[in-house]
């Protein structure tokens, strides 16, 4: 390497003043120093106190602005509210009570769980002689209303469940769909 350097020295130097070039290049120029814009808010320095928002300083405290009247009759419109919903609530009390005293226990049927006999109940469902009474359209109309449950009541065959299972036919349904 160094007879090639003693043979080439005017490439060796043209080599390395070129290198001393670039890296003079790279790093020596001067950078220009980077423009510093000044904002001009409450915060810079010399500026003017900040402005207070009078608007709400100086507005009447709301205890001073007068009360808004309702118009008349609308104490008669209140009662009567309380009125109807008082003869609903007694209403729905009366019905789940009476559902609770007639109501079958639909998780015998196969395919029904908690959740789906909770939505059953939910759509007014409690009793075996309900379901066994379905049509193809009251079917489709409580699978609408199912939502993730649809197609089940087609599917597990629930109208003839429930028609041995409201006649009380436990060794007709068992020997059908099985052990209760």
């Amino acid at each position: 390497m160094v007879d090639w350097i003693e043979a080439n020295w005017i490439v060796a130097g043209a080599a390395v003043v070129l290198a001393l070039l670039v890296i003079w290049w790279l790093f020596g120029r001067v950078k220009p120093a980077p423009t510093r814009r000044e904002f001009d808010d409450v915060l810079s320095e010399g500026a003017a106190p900040a402005q207070r928002n009078t608007a709400l300083i100086d507005a009447p405290p709301a205890a001073a602005i007068p009360a808004i009247t309702p118009p008349p009759g609308v104490e008669l419109m209140a009662g009567l509210g309380e009125v109807v919903a008082a003869a609903a609530t007694s209403e729905l009390t009366q019905v789940a009570a009476s559902a609770d005293d007639e109501a079958d226990d639909l998780s015998k049927i196969k395919g029904v769980g908690p959740k789906l006999r909770a939505a059953l109940t939910e759509l007014g469902v409690t009793r075996y002689a309900q379901i066994a009474a379905w049509t193809d359209e009251d079917i489709k109309a409580i699978d609408a209303r199912l939502g993730t449950f649809a197609g089940r009541a087609t599917r597990d065959n629930w109208v003839e469940q429930c028609k041995f299972l409201a006649n009380g036919d436990t060794a007709g349904y068992e020997a059908k769909f099985g052990k209760l």
